[in-house]
């Protein structure tokens, strides 16, 4: 279809499956030799969900970033292109000399900084866009720019 929403980042799925390698490689060979599994500590891509729909009126696109605070999201629109970044930090708690030996037993959390880039078929009202956090979701409206549809013409030589 003519005006399709296109998402065109293919380097990020290579990346992902990179960095999936590394940390499969880094957890079943190299860190069981040096320690215990059980203090492993996982460093794996934050990469949350997205979703993004598109009516004849306006781009509906949602991010879940659950522990995110608000105040560690952006959100960027240039040109057609919509820019995502949020970050979440691992908490540092204060050690007291008796926990010197703490270590990780399980660790599942994900830390770090996220940045999605998506662009769109279809020009954007920028003014007229708007950002909501409820919950861990963040859901942004886009409205589109009404593109007049122009008919072919024939030109006279001269």
């Amino acid at each position: 279809m003519k005006h399709d929403l296109m998402i065109r980042e293919p380097e990020l799925y290579f990346d992902n499956i990179h960095n999936e390698l590394n940390n499969f490689l880094r957890d079943t060979i190299l860190n069981p030799m040096f320690s215990n599994p059980l203090s492993l500590k996982k460093n794996s891509v934050w990469r949350p969900a997205v979703e993004v729909k598109q009516s004849d009126k306006e781009y509906k696109v949602k991010v879940q970033l659950p522990g995110v605070k608000k105040d560690d999201i952006e959100v960027e629109l240039d040109n057609d292109f919509l820019t995502i970044t949020a970050k979440i930090e691992e908490d540092k708690e204060l050690k007291e000399e008796n926990d010197k030996n703490l270590r990780y037993h399980t660790c599942e959390f994900r830390y770090g900084k996220y940045q999605r880039t998506i662009s769109f078929d279809n020009p954007i009202k920028i003014s007229e866009s708007s950002a909501k956090y409820d919950n861990g979701i963040l859901t942004i409206h886009i409205p589109k720019q009404q593109i007049e549809e122009s008919k072919a013409k024939r030109l006279e030589i001269k």
